[in-house]
């Protein structure tokens, strides 16, 4: 995710006063505005020149904003740096009935980035400033998203995490401050990368007696050098012998679902071939994906004098065999 220096965009101090930003939101107007700029990126400079005053110049979000200024990775970011929050994270902080429209001025609220979205809230995209009507009735909570990094072997048997959730909350002042909760949550077998695991009323409060919304869990695993994953499918390198792939050989191989199944290696394999064991991939109630087994040639070195004399006969066998040629 794109991270957005506010601070840094209005050319402003972290400590900049209401009337500090407020000149450098209409000096950077002046020189921005699409109808009068003739620099190049003018429409693009405009609209996050509005975004960041949006949330600088109201003090409820520049109280949340600088909050999560504060997360360990967020520190030191500036804007168009790349960052990515914690498994968990979630920034979503429910500002659903600020006033957007009127803070946004002349810009186009459908150009507010995904940062934006994410600390405040989808209803930011949507509108609905103070002014706007609201609902007589009970309303929904918003929904929010965070995600969750796990094992591969977690999606073959299921697991229970302690899930920390950071977002932002209203104290009883009304003012924006962090907050911090676990949830227990439980991760059914056959789950794969991006999907999203629903909590129901894990998210956003609702008003007037209306429902919470719903926590959605995106699911990613962490980098494992063992496995590559293509949907429910998983590759598993398997290290064999010169003479297992040439000759043939059953071997035992341990699945990424802890499983010990003995596997037939043809004669003649060669370096990367691919042996499939049907449904021995991610799980699923209708259908589980595949598990490709990938041959890996190991060369075992030639220390002692019988085994530098095996390869000596083994090059006597091959004398005609030229492998660059080949």
């Amino acid at each position: 995710m794109e991270y957005k220096d506010y601070y840094q965009i209005l050319g402003v101090s972290k400590t900049a006063t209401a009337d500090d930003i407020k000149k450098a939101y209409r000096k950077l107007a002046r020189k921005y505005h699409p109808d009068v700029s003739k620099e190049p990126d003018a429409a693009k400079r405009m609209a996050e020149v509005n975004e960041a005053n949006t949330v600088l110049s109201d003090p409820e979000k520049r109280t949340a904003y600088d909050a999560i200024r504060t997360q360990s990775w967020a520190q030191g970011a500036r804007s168009g740096d790349d960052v990515r929050p914690p498994p968990g994270w979630n920034m979503g902080g429910g500002f659903g009935d600020g006033n957007f429209s009127a803070h946004f001025g002349s810009g186009d609220p459908s150009e507010l980035s995904e940062f934006f979205e994410q600390m405040f809230g989808r209803a930011a995209r949507r509108g609905g400033g103070r002014h706007a009507r609201r609902p007589s009735g009970p309303v929904k909570g918003e929904d929010q998203h965070a995600s969750i990094e796990l094992d591969l072997t977690d999606a073959y048997r299921g697991t229970q995490r302690a899930l920390r959730l950071n977002s932002v909350k209203f104290d009883a002042n009304g003012q924006p401050v962090p907050d911090e909760r676990t949830l227990q949550v439980t991760i059914p077998a056959g789950v794969k990368a991006g999907q999203l695991i629903r909590l129901a009323g894990q998210g956003q409060p609702g008003h007037g007696g209306g429902a919470a919304g719903d926590l959605y869990l995106e699911v990613h695993f962490r980098n494992d050098l063992r496995y590559r994953l293509d949907g429910r499918d998983v590759t598993q390198r398997l290290r064999v012998t010169p003479w297992e792939a040439a000759l043939g050989a059953s071997v035992e191989v341990t699945t990424p679902g802890g499983a010990t199944v003995a596997v037939t290696v043809p004669a003649g394999s060669w370096q990367g071939r691919k042996l499939r064991l049907k449904g021995r991939g991610i799980p699923h109630a209708s259908t589980p994906g595949d598990l490709y087994l990938e041959l890996d040639i190991a060369l075992p070195s030639a220390v002692t004098e019988a085994q530098k004399s095996a390869w000596q006969a083994l090059a006597a066998a091959y004398a005609n065999f030229d492998p660059r040629r080949a």
